[in-house]
């Protein structure tokens, strides 16, 4: 049994010995970096900060060491791979960095291989995918997040367009693509791309003429995105072009927020030539850490370098390989590496290509570090689905005339706010636009009021403005005789609104036509996107195939297209009586009153006295009371409860139809009235008749192209001369034309009128360049105007003259403005006369039983019909209610009648037996 237990004693011994063989002393760490740059500088501090932590505490890599082997690859993409390779050759478990995406997109592919994890804080191009580059992580905000910061805070100054500059590498020229996608979803643009050749390569000349190119263009609203020497560089050559004053905006990325934070001993002339520019610094949440460890930077630096927020993260960044390292060892794992075949032979005389190493854990050490969940300098430090670092934010910082002041904070969960992101995580998300905030910022010159953010191109040129060469219709647009004064309607309103603006609009005016005839409106327009005209100003009409082209302003008078033609006047005459009523109403409304007449008739003859009598009388009494009802003027009392009731409905109809007849014939003997075969725009299509049209106007093409118009049908015609001529004469039936010219047309013309309603609606607008600012500023302009009533006064001046007197056509009242009153009407008779045949017949079963004996079915139903008319003639008997009552309080006699009731009895079987008799001596 000893013997046992020492035996097991001592493998156990001879395995644990080998385990620790096996197990390398040393961690190693490549870290790639251009540590003559700021952010290099700083990395390199902190890493090696972070290695001598973890070095004292023997519990996290097990009493391992921590070494991070540096490598400075002096913006050079080509020592970089070369350093790579030679680092691999030394078996490393991850490599942080590299710097530049440039130098990230190639070492990516070989992490792929070799799988060695690939960690960045600097290279955050967000064309580095998690697919084709699954072993590179990026530790820090992927640079998609600043690009959406800089989009919401251009659309947050009401910016539409802007201007980027950056340097023609992958990682500059990837982001202002992002960049580019981002404003689009928020209906801005980049208007120009200026690229700058490679930092650090750039020279003054290359930023001078790129920086000279934009002086000339629109946008003033400005974004660099570069590194640091070649960003400082593009600052003082537009503090010298004076680009650094009012009315420019200039919006720089990450790159400048090191700048500041690091560097103490800034030139004074490069200090001046930031002022007033915003920039971007990744947020960090304050803790005790945090603190702890910039109280001793300078300790640890050596005072060679200043403190940004790119060392926590080379900090953090070392940290992670350091638990995933520990997690990976606890998990069983092994730091252990392995040949690759395909490289044997491959080898040189200084590079050994078969030296490298496939990393076995390497696999499972990503897997760990994508599952990190700690608490860093930085923050929580986590990793999404998409392997992106939680909670990007941003701070916005503004340069200042002291150094620099921080505005407020961006992030992916809120948007723009002056409140720390940490504590609007613990808030219900509102991301909506009135919840946007930042602090006030002092602008370029010293401006603290938002800059509009474009001026007008090449420098304050004049603007071009395009206007029409009318010959017809100069109220609106008019060349002063001899000069080149121009005037009008719509140049007044033109120029009230250039007045309103705050700022100073250089303009010429610029006519365009030969002054023979009026041009083309589509042609005028499209002269904006051929650069002709930097604007179009008239009675220019807003339709849609002109606004795929151009912007509009909001229009500042209303149009549409409406039909003129050729009136007659009617004279009131003998027969006008006739006229509210459409022959076909009047017939309906004779036949109803007969047929009224006649249900009350059938409901009161057995009951009332007043509609008995002879058949002459009762036919008299008919119409009689039938007309009379039409003045409430009958005489004749109903006492039936059906024939009240079919009365009462029938007096309200006649109460309507009365009164709208007064209200008609009204109209027509005091209003003088027009009358027109056309009546709008669908009698005038199928009439089939020519229809004149203005030349040069949108109605030709609109009313073949939308109303299908045969071009044979349509005439142009240039003037309201040609107008009234080719009316008068025949020519065309109709000219249709747009409100605006048809109301200056009828005020001297009063033989014609507009037939029918506008059958479209639209204004008229000013055109400008597609997303040009000064159309939305010209619209506020004209909304204002309309507010105070400046346009009103406007319109007054040019277009209210003298208009012809009132005239109008009376339309006849037809059957469909009260079928509805004669559908209940016809109902209720109907009903009346249902019921009152079931009563009748009811009675008639009841009193005038039929005879079982009979000697012909055929003469039987003849006797029956005959006896149920004479029932249905006869007068009923007032007294027989007074007589039920009192048969009621009376026995009957043998016979089972009632004394009173006897002889009607035996009368009415004498009457019945004569009647039969009769029928058999006839047979």
């Amino acid at each position: 049994m000893n013997l046992v237990l020492l035996l097991s004693t001592f493998l156990l011994f001879i395995g644990v010995c080998s385990e620790e063989a096996v197990k390398p002393d040393i961690v190693n760490v490549g870290a790639i970096f251009s540590f003559s740059s700021i952010n290099g500088k700083v990395a390199k501090v902190a890493m090696k900060a972070a290695e001598n932590d973890i070095n004292s505490d023997p519990s996290i890599l097990g009493g391992r060491k921590l070494s991070i082997a540096l490598l400075d690859s002096n913006f050079s993409g080509f020592l970089g791979i070369i350093g790579a390779l030679r680092f691999i050759e030394t078996d490393p478990v991850a490599i942080i960095g590299p710097q530049y995406a440039v130098m990230a997109h190639a070492l990516s592919h070989l992490a792929n291989e070799l799988h060695v994890p690939l960690l960045s804080f600097t290279a955050l191009d967000p064309s580095l995918s998690s697919l084709q580059q699954p072993f590179f992580v990026q530790t820090a905000p992927n640079d998609e997040f600043q690009m959406i910061a800089i989009a919401d805070m251009v659309t947050y100054y009401g910016w539409a367009e802007v201007v980027a500059i950056f340097s023609d590498d992958d990682q500059s020229r990837n982001r202002i693509i992002t960049l580019g996608d981002k404003l689009a979803g928020k209906c801005c643009r980049i208007s120009y791309k200026a690229a700058l050749p490679p930092d650090p390569i750039a020279k003054r000349s290359d930023v001078l003429r790129e920086l000279v190119k934009i002086q000339m263009m629109e946008s003033r609203v400005i974004v660099l995105h570069s590194y640091a020497r070649t960003g400082l560089l593009v600052f003082e050559v537009a503090k010298s072009l004076g680009m650094m004053e009012k009315e420019y905006v200039w919006i720089a990325s990450t790159w400048l927020s090191p700048v500041l934070d690091s560097t103490s001993s800034l030139k004074s002339e490069t200090a001046n030539s930031m002022r007033g520019a915003l920039t971007f610094r990744p947020h960090t949440p304050d803790s005790k850490r945090k603190r702890d460890f910039m109280s001793r930077w300078n300790q640890l630096s050596n005072g060679s370098i200043g403190f940004n927020s790119y060392g926590l993260y080379a900090y953090d960044t070392v940290w992670m390989i350091a638990r995933a390292v520990k997690l990976l060892l606890d998990q069983g794992g092994t730091i252990s590496f392995s040949n690759d075949t395909r490289l044997n032979g491959l080898g040189g005389r200084t590079l050994d290509l078969s030296a490298l190493s496939t990393f076995d854990g390497g696999k499972q050490l990503l897997k760990n570090i994508l599952e990190t969940n700690m608490i860093g300098l930085t923050g929580t430090i986590q990793f999404n689905q998409d392997r992106s670092i939680i909670n990007p934010s941003y701070d916005i910082i503004n340069v200042v005339e002291t150094g620099y002041r921080q505005i407020g904070y961006w992030s992916n969960y809120s948007g723009l706010s002056i409140v720390p992101p940490e504590i609007l995580y613990r808030k219900k998300l509102n991301h909506s636009n009135s919840n946007q905030q930042l602090d006030s910022v002092v602008w370029p010159g010293g401006e603290t009021t938002p800059p509009r953010g474009w001026v007008f191109p090449n420098n304050g040129r004049e603007l071009r403005i395009g206007i029409p060469r009318r010959v017809s219709y100069q109220d609106f647009v008019s060349l002063v005789n001899g000069s080149d004064k121009v005037q009008g309607n719509c140049i007044d309103v033109f120029l009230a609104a250039i007045r309103f603006l705050p700022y100073a609009v250089p303009y010429r005016f610029i006519p365009f036509g030969d002054g023979h005839n009026n041009p083309s409106y589509d042609e005028l327009v499209s002269q904006i996107n051929s650069r002709v005209f930097d604007g179009v100003v008239g009675d220019i009409a807003i339709v849609t195939n002109r606004t795929k082209t151009v912007d509009f302003t909001q229009p500042y008078i209303e149009s549409g297209l409406v039909v003129v033609a050729p009136v007659k006047k009617i004279i009131s005459g003998a027969w006008s009586f006739s006229r509210p009523f459409t022959p076909f109403m009047w017939a309906v409304t004779v036949v109803f009153f007969l047929t009224v007449g006649a249900v009350v008739w059938i409901l009161e003859h057995r009951v009332n006295d007043e509609f008995r009598g002879p058949p002459k009388q009762q036919i008299i009494t008919i119409l009689w009371f039938s007309f009379c009802t039409m003045f409430f003027a009958h005489r004749e009392n109903t006492v039936s409860a059906l024939g009240r009731f079919v009365l009462i409905i029938w007096l309200f109809v006649v109460l309507i139809i009365n009164s709208s007849y007064t209200a008609s014939l009204t109209s027509i003997l005091t209003v003088q009235q027009l009358s027109s075969p056309i009546k709008g725009i669908d009698t005038l299509i199928s009439s089939k008749e020519p229809i004149g049209f203005q030349l040069g106007s949108f109605a030709g093409n609109y009313l073949t192209e939308e109303l299908n118009i045969p071009k044979s049908s349509l005439v142009p015609l240039g003037s309201p001369k040609e107008y009234a001529l080719a009316l008068q004469r025949r020519i065309v039936a109709a000219v249709i034309d747009e409100l605006p010219y048809v109301d200056l047309f009828l005020s001297d013309h009063c033989e014609f009128s507009v037939r029918g309603q506008e059958f479209t609606r639209s204004g008229w607008g000013f055109a400008f360049p597609r997303d040009s600012p000064l159309a939305v500023d010209m619209s506020t302009a004209i909304l204002a105007l309309s507010e105070n009533g400046q346009l009103q006064k406007i319109h007054d001046k040019w277009l209210s003259k003298g208009a012809c007197s009132s005239e109008t056509e009376i339309e006849q009242l037809a059957l469909q403005s009260f079928w509805g009153l004669f559908l209940v009407c016809g109902i209720a008779c109907i009903l009346a006369l249902l019921v009152y045949l079931w009563s009748i017949l009811r009675q008639f079963s009841q009193q005038c039983p039929e005879e079982p004996h009979s000697t012909s079915p055929v003469s039987c139903r003849s006797a029956r019909l005959q006896t149920f008319l004479s029932f249905v003639d006869g007068k009923v008997d007032k007294s027989k209610s007074s007589s039920k009552r009192k048969r009621e309080s009376k026995p009957p006699n043998q016979n089972g009648y009632y004394k009173e009731d006897e002889a009607a009895y035996i009368s009415n079987n004498l009457s019945h037996q004569i009647i039969r008799n009769s029928v058999k001596a006839y047979e």
